[in-house]
């Protein structure tokens, strides 16, 4: 939608716009005060260009924005935004917990300049314990909780789960193995061996002993892990009574195991048992905010997060926006402790509380432990931050460095380095990174599954040819006038002249101009620190061995280099595990197995009689008759 198109939709809901790109400030904001009333809503701030500087939300439009329209008393933040703003643009809502919703989603959709935006918004990862399996499992689950079971989260990452998920196994014994493969096994596998899992395939623990462990386990998530160790010595001593010595010795090695993991979780905090510890750190015009998760009266980990703060934003405009983006795609829970206040904490509490389904509050405590714990979260966002910008300093060193190692126009801000990998042109990925003044970001890598099937096996320019054109061509869809920092300072490109010259037609056929292109070629016996380099219309040159912008460049290509084979080993194993059953509509995974299964192979399944698919558990006779027709169309 253009800018004439939004302004003409708010005019026909009577709201009058007014100023023009020839006029910005306070004399612009002040015209519309007579077209609004004192309902709640948001307002956007825009510039000349049409390009939104912020998004607000108020509980009284008119007052909020007669605040702007004032000559002084503003910040040097907010007076740089009101000398930017050429028109506004409003929207009013029913109650004020609507605003506060929908300005969190157009900040997250728009990015303004000015807003605080919160950049890494991820799901964390949960622990399944499922309950529609005869012998259940615990298992990571990232996503909607659609699958039966029992979850327990969230925690702070994927290392924190799987660190979670090993305890359970060592002292629990729970298989961790997929369906498949634990209906096929015929005798224990090596996990039993290093005594990992109870090996319930093979019948080796009753039915009723592994859905007690199981009862343990959900105990244990559930932070009853005392009783569950005094259970543990209880059987140890009943199995020493009745001389079952192996059986106590390793039911005191599954105690043991269990007294380390609750020495290895720190901080288990007894008074609190729910709860999400927001502590924030300011220094320099940039924030640190540092989550710890509380769950069961245990720790379930932490995460830092840097918000981009506009530059001047105090704590309490920093923490609301963090806790109304955070908790868009998340459950929070019961309780929040903050290290400072915010602004309309009650609109918050609202809008979670609707969320939930049930009471949130936030807290900022001022004594005892919850005390404790908001200092040791503000503690270590204190020390985060030192560390970030730290390493920035260390960045923007080698950004400068490149430049003048390359002859650039300025350090480059958001650079892409692009990778391919392929086994004799089979299951040919591409890979793209970024690095940027902040180090990698990685919610920017993307992969590209290579297409063109026109391609000899093993044409490498031909494949990052296809991969620049897709990037590009969706680049310039989307921000034409290059308007947001999508758009790359540097392409690095890994490979020499001939890699070059396929990344410089590419960009010539699209027409894009004012990127700087390198090739970083192997260089003599294709050793680490020989990089040749290659730049258009530029003789080949190489750097100094000890250069740390050598380092920095060989760090980029190596990066591209790890996630392009990631990919492409993801894609060929899922070509490996296909089979002719996966392109028969209406066979999913599960009609998959029972196949597999009765059949013993995908080829023996393509061959079967009409009656033999009919006696396949599972496959219905109309089923049946999709599938054999689709394997004998031509009889």
């Amino acid at each position: 939608m253009t800018d004439t198109e939004q302004n003409e939709g708010f005019e026909e809901e009577g709201i009058a716009l007014a100023g023009g790109p020839s006029e910005t400030g306070f004399r612009v904001i002040h015209k519309y005060l007579n077209s609004l009333d004192n309902s709640p809503g948001v307002y956007r701030m825009l510039d000349a260009s049409g390009e939104v500087l912020y998004v607000g939300k108020a509980r009284n439009l008119k007052k909020r924005v007669s605040s702007y329209a004032r000559l002084t008393g503003h910040t040097a933040r907010i007076g740089r935004m009101i000398s930017g703003t050429a028109q506004m643009i409003f929207l009013t809502t029913k109650t004020e917990t609507e605003a506060l919703l929908l300005e969190q989603n157009l900040i997250k959709q728009l990015k303004p300049r000015y807003n605080v935006l919160l950049r890494d918004d991820k799901v964390f990862p949960n622990i399944l314990v499922t309950t529609d399996q005869d012998f259940p499992q615990a298992k990571k689950h990232r996503g909607p909780k659609k699958g039966k079971g029992m979850y327990f989260g969230p925690f702070a990452s994927a290392e924190s789960v799987n660190r979670t998920l090993h305890h359970l196994q060592k002292v629990f014994l729970l298989r961790n193995c997929t369906d498949s493969i634990f209906n096929a096994r015929t005798r224990p596998c090596l996990q039993y061996q290093i005594k990992r899992c109870s090996a319930p395939c093979v019948d080796r623990i009753r039915k009723q002993e592994y859905a007690e462990t199981v009862q343990d386990a959900v105990r244990f998530l559930s932070g009853k892990s005392t009783a569950v160790q005094k259970n543990l010595a209880k059987q140890m001593a009943a199995a020493s009574e009745a001389m079952e010595y192996e059986k106590a010795g390793s039911l005191r090695d599954r105690i043991g195991a269990l007294t380390a993991v609750q020495s290895s979780q720190g901080i288990n905090p007894q008074g609190v048992s729910e709860a999400d510890i927001i502590g924030l750190h300011q220094d320099g015009g940039q924030a640190c905010v540092q989550v710890f998760f509380i769950r069961a009266n245990q720790n379930w980990g932490n995460r830092a997060y840097y918000p981009r703060t506009g530059t001047g934003a105090d704590p309490a405009e920093i923490l609301e926006a963090f806790i109304g983006q955070f908790y868009g795609n998340k459950s929070p829970p019961r309780l929040l402790l903050l290290s400072h206040e915010v602004e309309n904490a009650d609109l918050l509490e609202d809008a979670l509380t609707t969320q939930l389904g049930r009471k949130v509050e936030l807290l900022v405590p001022q004594r005892g432990e919850k005390r404790e714990l908001v200092e040791g979260a503000e503690r270590n966002a204190r020390e985060a931050l030192a560390r970030k910008m730290s390493e920035t300093a260390t960045q923007a060193k080698l950004l400068a460095g490149l430049a003048e190692a390359f002859d650039l126009d300025a350090p480059p801000q958001r650079i892409e380095i692009y990778d391919n990998s392929h086994i004799s042109g089979t299951n040919a990925v591409g890979g793209m990174v970024v690095a940027g003044p902040e180090g990698w970001m990685k919610s920017s890598y993307r992969k590209f599954n290579i297409k063109n099937e026109d391609l000899s096996p093993g044409d490498d320019f031909g494949m990052m040819s296809e991969m620049l054109d897709r990037r590009f061509r969706r680049l310039i869809k989307e921000d034409p006038d290059k308007k947001t920092d999508l758009w790359p300072d540097l392409l690095l490109i890994d490979g020499g002249k001939g890699q070059l010259s396929a990344t410089v037609s590419a960009l010539k056929v699209l027409g894009v101009e004012g990127v700087a292109i390198i090739g970083v070629a192997k260089g003599e016996d294709r050793d680490a620190g020989k990089e040749e380099f290659h730049q258009p219309d530029k003789r080949p040159m190489i750097l100094p061995h000890r250069d740390p912008v050598l380092y920095f460049v060989q760090r980029m290509r190596d990066e591209a280099h790890r996630f392009a084979i990631g990919a492409h080993r993801t894609r060929r194993a899922k070509a490996v595990g296909a089979t002719p059953l996966d392109e028969v509509p209406g066979v999913g995974a599960a009609r998959k197995r029972a196949l597999l299964a009765h059949f013993g192979s995908a080829k023996a399944a393509t061959r079967a009689g009409l009656a033999d698919l009919k006696a396949v558990d599972g496959i219905s006779d109309v089923m049946a008759e999709n599938i054999y027709g689709f394997f004998h169309s031509g009889e």
